[in-house]
């Protein structure tokens, strides 16, 4: 195992180093001067060169390419538009989408896991239809829009909740104060409900196919509690799958907070990545790149690991 995880970190490095030239380049060829965009209009082309020579776009690619990384992981990679450094930026905003997200996938998977064990155990039965029919419309409905519907439900039509913002924090956190519980709710339920969706039909047909198998018939041949074999045999053995789709949440909230966090006003690193998108700065679109593939990649490392505790027929010995 050991040997294992430190093949697959050194693959890691790899890959991240590969989405790092591909970001790069991507910025590189997307329309817009960052440059432009900090001096304004009416900006004479001698002030514009100086912006440019001062933040190094005046130089060839590969030295760009290795100072943004470089000072990247020194700490001194600056915005343009916020004038500080990007690492303090990200730290600033990490504790809010942190929390939007760690919730969204723990209600996901706590609602979806349960209602796809009871649509594969019930098949045909209307609360199979029922749970399959709001499945298929969490999919089917965009992030941003399922939060407007409760902003306008919630909080427009019956003043339940706070329209959008984050609210009281403590320590960094809304969790620990009730303004704050209050608020995050909304953006909560918007991001989890397409992972949520995904994540019943996955482990609803996951289910069926386990429960077709022999030796499920011949546990319940032997006696055994209906919920000794649906939990204790059937699930066990479908859970990969499952855990699959959840470690791909974590990065896919991440992603997903892009949309969430605008619409819901949350001061999050998905509203700062549309704000660095539409103020050209490239210096913080980079790190936050590199963050969401970090998340990914090493999401997909620890189900990775998991599967040979779930699975004792798993080893990467």
């Amino acid at each position: 195992m050991t040997s294992y995880i430190i093949r697959r970190l050194g693959q890691i490095v790899l890959v991240l180093f590969a989405v790092s030239i591909l970001i790069f380049g991507l910025l590189q060829a997307a329309p817009g001067d960052p440059a432009s965009v900090m001096a304004g209009p009416g900006t004479s082309i001698q002030e514009l060169e100086s912006i440019r020579e001062d933040l190094g776009l005046n130089k060839s690619l590969p030295m760009q390419y290795w100072t943004f990384v470089r000072r990247l992981f020194n700490g001194t990679l600056k915005s343009y538009a916020y004038k500080q450094p990007v690492i303090s930026l990200i730290v600033e905003r990490f504790p809010a989408t942190l929390e939007l997200g760690f919730f969204a996938i723990l209600l996901a998977t706590l609602v979806s896991v349960p209602a796809g064990i009871i649509s594969a155990f019930w098949q045909d039965s209307p609360a199979d239809y029922t749970v399959t029919t709001f499945a298929l419309l969490g999919i089917s409905t965009p992030v941003f829009w399922t939060a407007l519907m409760l902003m306008l439900l919630l909080s427009i039509q019956f003043d339940i909740l706070p329209v959008s913002g984050r609210g009281a924090t403590m320590w960094g956190f809304s969790i620990f104060t009730v303004d704050g519980l209050r608020h995050i709710v909304i953006p909560m339920i918007a991001l989890a409900s397409v992972q949520m969706a995904m994540n019943t039909r996955l482990t609803r047909s996951s289910m069926l196919e386990v429960l077709r198998e022999d030796y499920i018939t011949t546990a319940r041949s032997k006696g055994l509690k209906e919920s000794v074999v649906v939990l204790g045999h059937a699930f066990r053995n479908a859970i990969l799958p499952v855990m699959t789709n959840v470690g791909m949440m974590v990065g896919t909230m991440v992603a997903g907070a892009v949309l969430t966090e605008t619409t819901t006003a949350w001061p999050g690193l998905g509203r700062l990545m549309v704000s660095s998108i539409n103020r050209r700065d490239f210096s913080v679109i980079f790190a936050l790149t590199l963050l969401i593939a970090f998340g990914y990649v090493v999401s997909y490392l620890i189900v990775d690991i998991l599967y040979a505790y779930a699975d004792p027929r798993i080893t990467y010995d």
